[in-house]
């Protein structure tokens, strides 16, 4: 199948992102870290420092500890600021 039309290619983007069960309206950026406990606070801090929370509204979304100690979590941040 050719996706030569603008809205064609719309409409194929827009398939994938409901089949991967992401919303049109979140325009976040999320990454996801698994390091040790220490690291683990390094990072966060350093993705704080990098992309403030006034401006880029960046939060930890979730995070667990996983077996042996380490740390996975997930930053959520708006990719520009305004």
């Amino acid at each position: 199948m050719s996706y030569s039309r603008p809205r064609d290619i719309a409409r194929k983007l827009a398939s994938e992102r409901t089949r991967r069960g992401v919303s049109r309206s979140d325009s976040y950026r999320r990454e996801t870290f698994s390091l040790p406990r220490e690291a683990a606070r390094a990072k966060a801090r350093e993705m704080f420092s990098r992309y403030p929370k006034a401006a880029y509204m960046t939060a930890i979304e979730s995070w667990r500890e996983l077996p042996g100690g380490a740390i996975e979590f997930t930053m959520r941040r708006l990719p520009t600021a305004d």
